[in-house]
């Protein structure tokens, strides 16, 4: 073929079914009498066939009839149900193995060992029998059922498989996403290996965030603060982490998080327990002895229970995914109010905040006259002390978010708000007043935030065009990445004593990542990428 020049096209047209007796199939013309393919759609190429090799054809259906039509369909009718023989097993396989990842994917959400498969392919068989004894392809539905492969080691495959497509999908959303930030926490697992588990809350372009396990690390020598940090920095080389998108890092605030002291060996206890059960003890850990006759240490247990009773509704209120640190400081704000209120009332001997406290006044004859209220009231205050020093982070950043929640209140001070925000995100102060003063007097801004209704301050500051605010904007983003807690972690801790319990202690790290990856991920493996790549067969 001479250099530059292009080979020609050449079309199959519907036409030639009738004329000629072929059909397109596969890419190639296909002789519907002999199966015959030709190399290339070309009307000489069909009509010197059909007149060689079957010239009776013309005579005995002749063109343009109704005879020769009705010959056509079902030879066509024949060449599909041919092939079909082919493709039906090829299809059903591939379903049997969508299915297989589907169940699988379902074990490892609820925390399931791999080998657990076999049982839930027993029981769909077991309740096939009975759901489906009344329709007419019952047989077809069973062997569709003992078709899907969940055996331990083929569910082991599949949970792999998944998580690195779970995975993929994360970095996706890493690279694609404006800033996110980071959750830290350490925790030992059955047989005391150290996991550092490290979440991400990934902010993108239109305000929308993503919290997903980004990856749990073994610690297999010491914790310090230096360990824990050359472990993910590792990590971060090894997948390349766009650091320049960090935001925040959030941890609980333990010694080996903030690198002052080494942790202690949760293994001590475990021999200790140990020791005892070896020695037959009546009692397989410390316990603790109380004289129930104490009146003092009486009413110290019903106000600790009092007490205790608020800080657990405050937790429960700070828990859950996908918690805005907003929100989480207006909660903390208000308790920390809340103890102020509880300390005078209290100091006026009202105890409607300590309900088990005035019961047990009750139960020992005494009235609140008589109930050392100072020495409580020393408690609370303590503890509200407690509550600014933990919260000191939020105290910081609180001015800022109350701004970022409603830009147009007529007290703000320009200058004050502008250095704070330079403070903790590192911006231009100067541009920053001037986005301020510049929003604050547009109108259609304005307008647009106060018909936004409470809470959504993030669809307020989504509005914002990013050529006219982009200071406020990207606060607005860094704002909505932060964690408020450690909650993901200690969640993902819980799911993994589930999924290494003392049933599977022998699980290896990898699979540990892959099951704890799928069980807290809100990402949905592709199966049909999944089973597309797999070699698909029925079980056996």
């Amino acid at each position: 073929m001479a250099e530059g020049k292009r080979a020609k096209t050449y079309h199959f047209h519907p036409e030639w079914e009738q004329d000629y007796f072929f059909v397109y199939s596969h890419s190639k013309p296909v002789c519907l009498i002999c199966n015959t393919t030709v190399a290339l759609a070309k009307k000489g190429n069909l009509e010197r066939h059909f007149k060689t090799v079957h010239r009776s054809y013309e005579r005995d259906f002749p063109a343009k009839t109704l005879l020769r039509a009705t010959k056509v369909r079902d030879l066509k009718a024949q060449l599909a149900a041919r092939q079909s023989i082919f493709t039906t097993p090829k299809t059903q396989s591939k379903a049997a193995t969508i299915a297989s990842y589907r169940v699988s994917h379902v074990l490892a959400k609820h925390n399931k060992p791999f080998k657990d498969g076999d049982i839930v392919k027993e029981a769909f068989l077991e309740a096939a029998d009975s759901l489906f004894d009344h329709f007419k392809n019952k047989t077809e539905i069973v062997d569709a059922i003992k078709g899907v492969q969940l055996s331990r080691n083929t569910a082991t495959r599949r949970c792999e498989g998944m998580a690195v497509d779970v995975e993929e999908q994360l970095r996706k959303d890493i690279d694609t996403c404006e800033c996110f930030s980071l959750q830290f926490d350490e925790s030992t697992d059955m047989v005391d290996v150290a996991q550092l588990c490290v979440f991400i809350r990934m902010v993108f372009e239109d305000m929308s965030t993503k919290e997903e396990l980004l990856t749990i690390l073994p610690l297999k020598g010491h914790t310090r603060g230096e360990d824990i940090f050359n472990a993910f920095m590792g990590f971060v080389s090894g997948t390349k982490l766009p650091l320049f998108k960090l935001i925040s890092i959030t941890t609980d605030g333990a010694p080996s998080m903030v690198g002052r002291t080494i942790r202690a060996r949760s293994l001590q206890r475990r021999l200790f327990r140990a020791h005892l059960e070896e020695n037959d003890a009546e009692h397989t850990d410390l316990l603790l002895h109380t004289d129930l006759e104490d009146h003092q240490w009486l009413l110290d247990l019903s106000f600790l229970t009092d007490l205790t009773g608020e800080l657990s509704e405050l937790n429960l209120e700070l828990q859950g995914k996908g918690k805005d640190v907003v929100n989480m400081m207006s909660s903390v704000s208000t308790f920390k109010s809340k103890l102020k209120l509880m300390s005078n009332r209290l100091r006026l001997g009202n105890l409607c905040n300590f309900p088990h406290m005035q019961a047990e006044l009750q139960r020992q004859g005494k009235g609140v006259a008589q109930l050392d209220s100072a020495r409580y009231e020393e408690h609370v205050q303590s503890i509200s002390s407690e509550f600014e020093r933990r919260f000191t982070d939020f105290a910081s950043i609180e001015p800022i978010a109350s701004y970022m929640c409603y830009p147009f209140g007529a007290s703000i001070d320009v200058g004050d708000i502008a250095a704070k925000v330079k403070s903790l995100f590192d911006f231009e102060s100067s541009t920053l007043e001037d986005e301020i003063l510049t929003l604050q007097n547009d109108i259609e801004m304005k307008a647009r935030s106060t018909s936004a209704q409470p809470g959504e301050h993030v669809v307020f500051w989504k509005l914002l065009v990013a050529e006219k605010y982009p200071s406020l904007r990207r606060c607005a983003l860094n704002l909505t990445a932060l964690f408020g807690s450690t909650y993901l972690c200690e969640s993902a801790f819980s799911h993994m004593n589930i999924i290494k319990s003392k049933y599977r202690s022998t699980m290896t790290d990898d699979h540990l990542a892959a099951c704890l990856r799928l069980a807290t991920s809100s990402y949905t493996p592709n199966y049909e990428k999944l089973a597309s790549s797999s070699q698909c067969q029925v079980s056996h």
